[in-house]
């Protein structure tokens, strides 16, 4: 099967791409600039914007099948504006199934996210659930993916439970987390992600399915963020944060160019949990999934449960 990978040098389609080759299939990785991807030699790279549609319509030629992995990251405010979501989101994502479309592929697999909505309450919520409302209206088979978020090397999820010690308290032992962290998240790794994906690209009966994907542990952000420092051998005392001062915080900070904005305060709010797991349809169970503090070296007790018991 030859299958194109747009996205395909990022962090979920570098693992996507490997699976896929180490499979016997014939990958085609597209990004805008592909060079350094570290791909396997035998994944072909070509350099492909999604929101040109002229630089898709070559690169998609003969292709069996579509993933569409190109994305903005929820976690910061992107270069340009939170308007930025609708362009690469939606209308690349409308782009990339035009010219799968014109090229007579027949399957697409979407990355979207948990929670999307084409009426939620962020740019990147709205744009992933209209970008799956294209997807869905095509004529061509399609599976859409919803994961929590994804965590492993080179992932940014870890990296962002630091920059919010940065942003509120840096240099101190103390860590002001908005809302005191009571948002949850059920992070899966890539690697437990990736086989599924590949999966989704190449059995049958995904067809025309949405699945929803999340790891074994359900944690809050304060748990995560306690978990990362202690990986690191760091000591933090988490406070609670009022929500009304991180929105006016963000707010400002996002005003004068900072990373992060109104936007990312709403999605602090927001739980990122799955309604119902979808990996045992990928013959999956959730226990052989690796937790978020194994991939951090921390010991884990015998006996531990998926769920967050903690209070904040």
């Amino acid at each position: 099967m030859r299958v194109v990978v747009a996205g395909g040098t990022g962090f979920i389609g570098t693992h996507l791409c490997t699976e896929l080759d180490q499979r016997g299939h014939e990958v085609v990785a597209l990004a805008r600039d592909p060079s350094g991807a570290g791909l396997p030699d035998g994944v072909i790279t070509k350099a492909a914007d999604v929101t040109d549609r002229d630089s898709l319509a070559g690169a998609v030629e003969d292709a069996d099948a579509v993933v569409n992995l190109v994305a903005l990251s929820p976690l910061f405010k992107p270069d340009g504006g939170d308007e930025q979501h609708e362009r690469i989101h939606l209308r690349g994502t409308e782009n990339l199934v035009a010219v799968a479309e014109d090229a007579g592929v027949d399957r697409f697999v979407q990355m979207s996210a948990l929670g999307a909505d084409p009426d939620g309450t962020t740019h990147y919520i709205r744009a992933k659930g209209q970008a799956e409302e294209a997807v869905r209206e095509s004529g061509i088979e399609h599976v859409i993916a919803r994961p929590s978020v994804v965590f492993g090397d080179g992932g940014e999820f870890v990296y962002f439970t630091k920059r919010l010690k940065e942003i509120f308290a840096p240099g101190v032992p103390l860590y002001p987390l908005p809302g005191g962290g009571r948002n949850r998240f059920q992070p899966i790794w890539v690697g437990d992600l990736a086989p599924m994906l590949a999966d989704a690209v190449v059995d049958a009966e995904h067809g025309d399915q949405t699945y929803e994907f999340g790891g074994p542990d359900v944690l809050t952000l304060r748990e995560i963020s306690e978990l990362v420092f202690e990986s690191e051998d760091t000591s933090i005392t988490v406070v609670p944060l009022p929500m009304g001062l991180a929105k006016v915080g963000l707010s400002v900070l996002g005003s004068v160019g900072f990373p992060m904005g109104s936007d990312q305060y709403r999605s602090l709010q927001l739980d990122n949990v799955v309604s119902e797991n979808d990996v045992g349809a990928f013959g999956v169970a959730e226990t052989d999934l690796k937790r978020f503090d194994e991939y951090l070296g921390l010991p884990t007790e015998p006996g531990d449960t998926a769920e967050s018991t903690a209070t904040v």
